[in-house]
């Protein structure tokens, strides 16, 4: 759809998801054994056939960079087709970086006219869903709305707190107006949550973000969308009907990993076609996964590169993870490059790349029986031999050797 210009909000980092984004954006970190979160976005974009796309970066933005590369991993190389990333900046008319997600594309409105789209496409980085944009684009033409917005239906008390919420009209098959919209209420209304899944006219959006500047806060959810809602414009809402991931905390992004599991997974990678850039990190260069002739894999993934001397069951592994011999791994994602020595057990872990987990180590594991937390390892770190770390604690990246507790870490503890 060469009449589309989509634009990918990436740029910033979420604090729910703590260690894992002390170094990377939200839309960089890693997801299900190969690939990065963006990843989706940009394979629904390819897969939609819109072929002209901008990133809007701002928060340590080299791993995201380095991740898109050329773009050729999208295919997104070539005439009238490409990826741009735009990172904030600074000139005689704008003294501001980007100050939330409106801002940011306001900023960039010079790029957006130069391309002269029919549509404007705005998404979220962090997402984990299969969409055909080509439907959701159809619907917003052919009722010629000022602004569509896909939601999915959800339980009210799951939204609370967590989503922007809509009260949708059904004088369409596939959606309808927008009765009412709220950002994150406690309280919602409505019971569609929003995917941050935007197609505006263009005459439309520059109208609402220059009006936006005037305001104290530059966001489409908290302000463009009540805002068009309440003057009485055209603002439809698109309602998808399949898997959505929301990654926005630990336990979130552990839960949507865990849906890839399983004999019927909810999320199917392969039957979804993502894609990815095999460069980054010469993931493409690995060797074949080896698992010894004492090593278990039960209802997992592992990818090229890992080596499986040890028992992993219901986890996900990145290239280069090593699990040795008497070493457990269960309902776990551990990054690139981990390495799980000689009798280690790993329970409900999340781990950053790079990292070492000493001999005889427990992580994850609870003292007093608790379960529902997930422990989050930050990257490079080299955690001692026979060290404990509880139920839901949370390790910073690079802690010094002599920052360790000799007595563990409790349930729930930081160690920063």
């Amino acid at each position: 759809m060469p009449s589309t210009l989509a634009m990918i909000l990436a740029g910033g980092r979420v604090d729910e998801l703590g260690v894992l984004t002390h170094y990377r954006p939200k839309s960089a970190v890693p997801f299900g054994g190969f690939a990065r979160v963006i990843d989706f976005p940009l394979t629904n974009l390819m897969r939609s056939g819109i072929e002209r796309i901008a990133i809007l970066s701002q928060y340590r933005s080299y791993s995201l960079i380095n991740h898109i590369g050329t773009g050729a991993a999208w295919d997104m190389i070539g005439r009238h087709r490409g990826i741009s990333i735009l990172p904030p900046f600074k000139d005689y008319e704008n003294p501001h970086w980007y100050r939330g997600s409106a801002d940011a594309v306001h900023q960039n409105l010079d790029f957006v006219r130069y391309h002269k789209p029919r549509e404007i496409l705005i998404l979220s980085g962090d997402h984990i869903y299969e969409m055909d944009y080509r439907d959701m684009i159809r619907f917003h033409n052919e009722h010629d709305a000022d602004l569509t917005a896909a939601f999915i239906r959800v339980k009210k008390e799951d939204a609370a707190r967590r989503f922007g919420v809509a009260e949708i009209g059904d004088e369409y098959n596939e959606g309808g107006q927008l009765l009412s919209y709220e950002e994150k209420p406690a309280n919602p209304k409505g019971e569609w949550a929003s995917l941050t899944v935007l197609c505006f006219k263009p005459e439309v959006l520059y109208k609402v973000l220059r009006k936006n500047q005037a305001a104290t806060s530059y966001e489409f959810g908290r302000d463009i969308i009540p805002m068009m809602v309440r003057e009485g414009m055209k603002v439809l809402g698109y309602k998808f009907q399949g898997y959505w991931g929301y990654t926005r905390t630990v336990n979130e992004y552990w839960q949507t990993s865990m849906d890839l599991l399983g004999s019927n997974p909810l999320l199917d990678l392969e039957k979804w076609g993502v894609r990815t850039n095999l460069e980054h990190r010469d993931i493409r260069d690995c060797q074949p996964l080896k698992v010894g002739s004492q090593g278990v894999l039960d209802n997992s993934l592992a990818y090229n590169g890992c080596i499986i001397e040890g028992t992993v069951k219901n986890s996900i592994l990145f290239p280069g993870v090593r699990v040795e011999k008497g070493a457990v791994v269960e309902n776990s994602v551990l990054f690139f490059n981990t390495l799980v020595k000689e009798g280690g057990q790993l329970q409900q872990v999340v781990c950053d790349v790079n990292t070492t987990f000493g001999a005889d180590v427990q992580v994850g594991i609870s003292s007093t029986g608790a379960s529902d937390r997930v422990t989050v390892i930050g990257w490079n770190n080299h955690v001692p031999d026979k060290m404990t770390i509880g139920c839901g604690c949370s390790v910073a990246p690079g802690i010094a050797e002599e920052q360790w507790p000799e007595n563990g870490l409790e349930d729930m503890e930081e160690l920063q």
